[in-house]
């Protein structure tokens, strides 16, 4: 019980901490996109604007030009500094301020005394900022001016200012501004649901990992140590009697001997099975023959059959080559040969095909055994699953077989299916690329 609680515990933190990492993913992310978008929409709001001010700058310089670059002499008609009528201003949202040296504004009765007095007669000349476009308040009003000096040297004017209202687009910004904030508070909620959604799927498969592994440990554990107490037991047994002839204590080494070669295969799967989940083993392919493998791999098996009262068929239709690991293929028809002598009792068949289905190369081993019930079908290719436990026990059987198959044809982008025969007994039948 408390073994499970810390685990549940380690679970939790490990959940929590993927959650914390993907809303800090999610936030980044929208806080990154909201900057982005927001910039985007105020810079385009405000570019029409700025274009609006540089274009009036640029028709004030030119029309001084152009009359002091005229083919007749300057009269003092033509010295009236141009644009300082707002009249003469095309664009209505522009107001134009000359000022003196002094920073005092020259010529304030165009504006009209209500505007000036309402709007102007506070405004002082900040000369910091020439030829750069600024953002500015009068009056809780919105605007943005361009100052530049002027350069018609004959009347009092020294700089002329451009300013232009900007409360629309400052009323869009705000408002887009709040629907960042509204939207934002959403997508923070949303995030909160979905990272608790993924943390949770996240956690699924290691849970699932954390408990295979646990019970390929408890289940190793306990297989190694059947053996080794038998092993033990005998020895001491033994050396109880160390005068005696190794003639009358032949079943205790017997037995001995026995266990011990069933550890070294136990060790072995085991092993194999280890560097199958690290991806440490490699396949080996080479050119292979099918049937002509399959028969050499098959031929003490045929004996072995008949020294049991069995028999082993092949039924080989598979004269073409294939790219696999010699090795590994050998040991996936053996553990395949080894479960159907096992499981069949005297009078029993056995039979290996091989045959191509779907541009593919099919081995088919099936026997007439006592076969595998439909629901655990399912189960068997599972590390250490045994349908029958105590004739698993009798056999010498551990539940690695299968799964070690699984992985060899796994590795060889095949696939393994069991099924139950129609009369009795089992079919494995593997589909393996050429």
């Amino acid at each position: 019980m408390v073994k499970e609680m810390f685990k549940e515990k380690i679970f939790r933190s490990q959940q929590l901490k993927f959650m914390i990492f993907n809303l800090i993913a999610f936030t980044i992310i929208f806080t990154i996109f909201g900057i982005v978008i927001f910039s985007q929409v105020q810079g385009t709001l405000f570019k029409k604007t700025d274009e609006e001010l540089f274009m009036v700058k640029e028709k004030h310089i030119g029309e001084f030009s152009d009359m002091t670059n005229g083919d007749r002499p300057l009269d003092d008609t033509d010295r009236t500094p141009p644009m300082k009528d707002q009249r003469a201003i095309k664009n209505p949202r522009i107001i134009v301020l000359n000022w003196s040296k002094e920073g005092e504004m020259i010529e304030e009765d165009l504006f009209g005394s209500l505007f000036y007095e309402s709007y102007l007669q506070d405004f002082t000349l900040n000369k910091n900022n020439l030829d750069t476009v600024t953002n500015t308040t009068i009056d809780d009003h919105h605007y943005r001016y361009l100052l530049f000096e002027d350069t018609n040297e004959d009347d009092d004017v020294a700089y002329v200012q451009l300013i232009i209202n900007t409360d629309a687009e400052e009323t869009i910004i705000n408002n887009f501004q709040k629907l960042i904030i509204i939207f934002s508070i959403v997508f923070i909620v949303l995030s909160i649901s979905a990272s608790y959604i993924l943390s949770k799927k996240m956690m699924h498969p290691i849970i699932q990992s954390w408990k295979k592994q646990a019970e390929f440990v408890e289940n190793a554990s306990h297989e190694l140590r059947t053996p080794l107490t038998i092993i033990q037991n005998k020895l001491e047994l033994l050396l109880t009697s160390p005068q005696e002839k190794i003639a009358n204590k032949f079943e205790n080494i017997a037995l001995s001997l026995s266990e011990t070669r069933r550890l070294s295969k136990l060790t072995s799967d085991l092993l194999t099975l280890a560097r199958a989940d690290s991806a440490e083993t490699q396949l080996l392919k080479q050119t292979i023959h099918v049937d002509t493998f399959v028969k050499n791999v098959c031929a003490p098996y045929v004996e072995i059959a008949e020294s049991q009262d069995k028999h082993l068929w092949l039924q080989l239709n598979c004269d073409m080559k294939m790219e696999a690991d010699e090795v590994r293929l050998h040991q996936l028809l053996v553990i395949l040969l080894d479960n159907a002598l096992k499981y069949t009792g005297e009078n029993d068949g056995i039979g290996v095909k091989t045959y191509e289905e779907d541009n593919r190369i099919v081995f088919e081993v099936s026997d007439t055994g006592i076969g595998i019930k439909e629901e655990n079908i399912k189960y068997i290719f599972d590390r250490f699953y045994r349908e029958d436990k105590a004739r698993s026990r009798e056999t010498g059987g551990v539940g690695l077989g299968l799964s070690i198959a699984h992985w060899i044809v796994k590795q060889h982008d095949g696939t393994i299916k069991a099924s139950q025969n129609k009369n009795k007994g089992t079919t494995f039948k593997v589909k393996l690329p050429r």
